[in-house]
C-alpha cells in the first residue's frame, strides 16, 4: 500500500468513529441554546477551556510523547512495556499531586462548579492517554471506537440531563465526566493495557527521554490555550459571561470544520512520522498539504456561504449576535489547518521546540490584540485577535519549516482565495436574500474549481476499481 492510500485508509477508519457523533452534537445546538441561558452556556464553555489548559501542564505532555515513541516501538514489545508503564506511573503521580494542590487551593475558591474542574481534568487525562496508546500501537479502529463511545455517551447524557432532568450546566459537566470514564474503561480492557504494566519496567532513563520530547510541548499547549481560550476569559472579565456564551456559539461553526481536520490530522501526523526519512518525503508532504488545503478552503468558504440560511434555523434569537463573528473565525480556522499541516512535519522530525516557539509568538500577539481592543470594539476583539494570531503563525511556520522539507503552497490558489474573501465578505454582512444566493453560487463554483484535480483522481480510481471487478 502506498503512502497516500494508507493515509486515506487510516483517515476513513477514524472518521467513521467520529463524524456521525460530531454531527449529532452539532445539531444539538438548538437544544442547548433553547434551554440554557447565555450565562450557563458561557460557564460550561469557560470551565472546559480551563480543563484544556490544565491537562498539558499536569501531564507535561507525556501523553503526546507516548504516541510519538510508540510509533518507533511498534515491533519492540519490551520497549512498549517500558514506555507505557513509565508514562502511566508518571501520570498517576502527577494526577495525585494535582488533586492535593487543588483541594488546598479549592478551600479559598467560591464556585459551585469547581469540583467538576478537578474530576473532568483527571477523567479526560486518562481518556486521552488510552486513546493515544491505541493510535501509537497502530490500532486506529480501537481509537475510533473509543472516540465514538465518548461522543455518543456525552450526547445521550446531555439530552437526558439537560432536557429531561433539567440539571442545566451541571448536566453538561456530569455528561462529560461519565463519557470520558467510559472511554477509558473500554480502551483499557480492549487494548489489554494491563499486560504492559509492570512495576519493574519503570525506567527513569525512559522518562527523561520522553520528557525531553514532550516538555517543549507545554508552552505550545499554553500558547494554543491563550489563542483559543483567553478570548473567553477576557470577554467574561470586560463584557460579562453572557457575551462569552454568545462568542462560544460563534466558535461552534468553525469548530466543526476543525473537528473534520483534526480527524485527518491524527493520521497525517502518524504518516508524516512514519515516512519522514523516506526519499520521496517532499513530494508526499507537498501533495498532501496542497490537496488538504484546497479541500478545507472549499469547506470554509462553503460554511460562510451557507451561514445566512442555516444560522437562523439552528440558533435561538438570544444568540443572534454570534452571526457577525463567524467569517473571521472560519478564516482563522483555515489558517489553523495550514498550521497543523506544517506542525505535522515538526512532530515527524521531533522538533517540539520549534513547535513551542512558533506557538508562543502567536499567543503573545493574540493576547495583546485582545486586551488592547476589547474595550474599543467589544466582542470583535476576540475574533480579530484569533485571526491575526493564526495568520502570523501560519506565515512564520511556512517559512521556518523549509529547513526540514521543501513545502510550497501554490501561489495561484492563494491569490484566488484572497480575491474570494474580498468578494464574499461584503455579501455576507449585507444580509440580503439575493446577495446571499449570489454568495452561495460563487462558493459552490469555487469549491468545484479548486478541487477539480482531486475529483478527477477520485473518479479515475473508482473507474479502475469498477473495471477490475467487471473483468474478474
Amino acid at each position: 500500500m502506498n503512502k497516500e492510500k494508507e493515509l486515506i485508509k487510516n483517515t476513513i477508519i477514524i472518521t467513521i468513529g467520529k463524524i456521525a457523533t460530531q454531527f449529532i452534537s452539532f445539531f444539538l445546538l438548538p437544544l442547548y441554546t433553547a434551554i440554557l441561558t447565555t450565562e450557563e452556556y458561557g460557564i460550561v464553555d469557560l470551565l472546559n477551556t480551563y480543563v484544556s489548559l490544565l491537562i498539558p501542564i499536569i501531564t507535561f505532555q507525556v501523553i503526546q510523547g507516548v504516541f510519538r515513541f510508540l510509533i518507533d516501538y511498534r515491533k519492540e514489545e519490551e520497549q512498549k512495556q517500558t514506555l507505557i508503564t513509565t508514562s502511566l506511573f508518571f501520570i498517576i503521580f502527577q494526577s495525585m499531586v494535582f488533586l492535593v494542590i487543588f483541594f488546598i487551593i479549592g478551600n479559598y475558591i467560591e464556585n459551585q462548579y469547581k469540583y467538576f474542574l478537578a474530576t473532568n481534568v483527571i477523567a479526560m487525562t486518562f481518556s486521552n492517554f488510552m486513546l493515544q496508546i491505541s493510535r501509537g500501537l497502530g490500532d486506529n479502529k480501537s481509537y475510533s471506537v473509543g472516540s465514538f463511545i465518548t461522543a455518543v455517551s456525552a450526547v445521550l447524557l446531555n439530552v437526558l440531563f439537560i432536557a429531561v432532568i433539567k440539571w442545566g450546566a451541571y448536566g453538561m459537566l456530569i455528561a462529560t465526566l461519565i463519557s470520558n470514564i467510559l472511554c477509558t474503561a473500554y480502551l483499557f480492557y480492549k487494548k489489554r493495557i494491563y499486560k504492559y504494566i509492570h512495576i519493574n519496567s519503570f525506567s527513569k532513563t525512559k522518562l527523561k527521554e520522553i520528557l525531553k520530547y514532550s516538555f517543549p510541548l507545554i508552552p505550545h499547549s499554553i500558547s494554543w490555550w491563550i489563542i483559543n481560550a483567553s478570548d473567553r476569559t477576557i470577554l467574561s472579565l470586560f463584557l460579562g459571561i453572557g457575551i462569552t456564551g454568545i462568542y462560544s456559539i460563534a466558535t461552534k461553526f468553525s469548530a466543526i470544520i476543525e473537528t473534520f481536520y483534526n480527524i485527518f490530522n491524527l493520521t497525517w501526523t502518524e504518516s508524516a512520522s512514519v515516512y519522514v526519512k523516506d526519499a520521496e518525503k517532499d513530494n508526499f508532504f507537498n501533495n498532501t498539504i496542497n490537496t488538504t488545503y484546497n479541500f478545507f478552503s472549499a469547506i470554509c468558504f462553503g460554511v460562510i456561504g451557507c451561514m445566512p440560511f442555516i444560522f437562523p434555523i439552528l440558533i435561538n434569537e438570544r444568540y443572534m449576535d454570534a452571526y457577525t463573528q463567524i467569517p473571521l473565525l472560519v478564516l482563522s480556522t483555515l489558517f489553523n489547518i495550514v498550521i497543523g499541516l506544517l506542525g505535522g512535519i515538526y512532530i515527524a522530525n521531533k522538533k517540539t521546540k520549534e513547535v513551542a516557539k512558533t506557538s508562543l509568538i502567536s499567543a503573545i500577539i493574540n493576547l495583546l490584540v485582545n486586551v488592547l481592543l476589547v474595550k474599543k470594539i467589544g466582542i470583535y476583539a476576540a475574533s480579530l485577535s484569533t485571526f491575526i494570531a493564526y495568520l502570523t503563525m501560519m506565515i512564520y511556520r511556512y517559512i521556518d519549516v523549509q529547513k526540514y522539507a521543501k513545502i510550497k503552497i501554490k501561489t495561484k490558489t492563494l491569490f484566488i482565495n484572497v480575491l474570494l474573501i474580498l468578494v464574499i465578505l461584503p455579501l455576507y454582512y449585507l444580509k440580503n436574500f439575493y446577495t446571499n444566493i449570489i454568495m452561495f453560487i460563487i462558493v459552490v463554483i469555487y469549491a468545484i474549481f479548486i478541487n477539480l484535480k482531486t475529483f478527477n483522481s477520485i473518479f479515475k480510481m473508482l473507474k479502475e476499481k469498477i473495471m477490475k471487478k467487471s473483468d474478474s
